[in-house]
């Protein structure tokens, strides 16, 4: 009987036990769940989810970033404390030696990262809903344009068809791109969402660059391919 009993509450030991594994294991998926739901739009915004850019965190980001960018147009182009106190207001970060021409173009400012040593010529548009990460020694030509931002291919997920009147209709989602260090953006070219450009490469004039480029080559065209490597002699 001794022998009996004690297995019995050992049994029950394990079925009580089991019972509050599957209760943590149920309040963690709970608490999971929870956090997902309570992401903000700028969250699904860095995460490449789907956001709503019309959110009040977002819109006074791009209000922000509109003001300053006005404001920088109004100083004297030959003031170059000034545009410098601006930029370092407007961008994530920036580094030393950077010049940067008139009629730049921007959504948040906040998410481009800028290094060493960058020229960005006349009117270049970063589309900076996610990341822009831009390296040491980087030349961006004129009429450069950096989407982060993009859509579904189709409709029905691109938009929302069954909005009302002053709802938000337009679904978008964005990805990071990174311009390595030492690369060359010739002028028109277009990057796309979720590129990187890898170290000492040379993006050719009017490319579009829809994937990702390798290190220490010349590529060209649209879509943008590789057409030849950069030796190390010449680099």
């Amino acid at each position: 009987m001794h022998y009996t009993l004690h297995y019995e509450q050992e049994t029950d030991y394990h079925v009580i036990g089991l019972s509050v594994v599957r209760t943590v294991d149920f309040l963690s998926k709970s608490v999971n769940e929870m956090c997902i739901k309570m992401k903000t739009e700028l969250q699904k915004c860095l995460d490449g989810e789907t956001f709503r850019g019309g959110d009040k965190e977002l819109m006074e980001m791009t209000i922000r970033a509109k003001r300053l960018l006005k404001e920088l147009q109004s100083i004297d182009y030959a003031d170059t404390v000034a545009k410098r106190a601006i930029h370092e207001k407007l961008f994530g970060s920036i580094g030393h030696d950077v010049y940067i021409d008139l009629d730049f173009h921007c959504e948040y400012g906040k998410h481009i990262r800028i290094g060493n040593k960058v020229i960005i010529n006349m009117n270049c548009t970063f589309v900076d809903n996610n990341i822009i990460e831009i390296g040491n020694n980087v030349l961006v030509a004129s009429n450069v344009q950096i989407y982060t931002a993009t859509h579904s291919t189709v409709a029905a997920e691109r938009v929302n068809l069954e909005s009302k009147p002053g709802e938000e209709f337009c679904r978008t989602y964005a990805l990071p791109i990174k311009i390595e260090d030492h690369v060359w953006i010739s002028g028109g070219a277009i990057i796309l969402p979720g590129v990187t450009i890898g170290k000492g490469s040379v993006i050719g004039a009017g490319s579009v660059v829809t994937r990702s480029i390798p290190e220490n080559c010349v590529a060209v065209g649209n879509p943008c391919r590789v057409i030849r490597n950069i030796e190390i002699h010449e680099i």
